[in-house]
């Protein structure tokens, strides 16, 4: 399934597939994300690529959105994902990023979500775009500020012991 291709001036940004699994294996297993996301428990290949078909694969088909790869074009290195998915608890639109953490600091992460949100307005239509984040998890509060997404309130996700930030961007209509 081919999706949209977001070119940045670092990054190509496309459509996760089944060849991506390694990456996913990396990105579920880094250490900021399990401490500020989840453990999803995915510690094998063959346990990333049943969640990419799971998740990713399902976003694109059931909403025509979902996370991008991000790849950075001066050397074709794969640095983390971005995009925007559809969670239970959530009415819109959501938009999360994971850099890994050899990345991190370097804007990778502000790049990405600033053409995945004009993504979202323009290609997309969307009228709005949320945010979820652990309120302890102070870089990635920082760049939804700066991508101009504001705090609303404190929401528990379905399956969660524990509050999470919901912040929300609105579109011009």
């Amino acid at each position: 399934m081919d999706g949209p291709i977001l070119n940045t001036e670092r990054l190509e940004l496309r459509w996760l597939t089944l060849e991506d699994t390694p990456l996913m294996l990396a990105v579920w297993n880094d250490p900021a994300f399990i401490r500020y996301v989840a453990d999803r428990g995915i510690r094998t290949l063959a346990q990333a690529r049943e969640a990419v078909e799971a998740g990713p694969l399902r976003l694109y088909a059931e909403y025509g959105y979902g996370p991008f790869r991000l790849r950075r074009r001066e050397d074709d290195m794969d640095l983390g994902i971005c995009g925007l998915f559809r969670r239970a608890g959530l009415d819109e639109a959501d938009i999360g990023f994971a850099v890994l953490p050899e990345f991190c600091g370097q804007g990778f992460g502000f790049e990405a979500s600033a053409a995945v949100l004009e993504h979202a307005r323009d290609a997309l239509g969307l009228p709005c775009v949320t945010a979820i984040v652990s309120p302890q998890n102070e870089a990635s509060i920082g760049l939804l500020e700066k991508l101009g997404l504001h705090y609303e309130r404190q929401v528990r996700m379905p399956c969660d012991d524990h509050d999470v930030s919901l912040y929300r961007i609105d579109f011009p209509g």
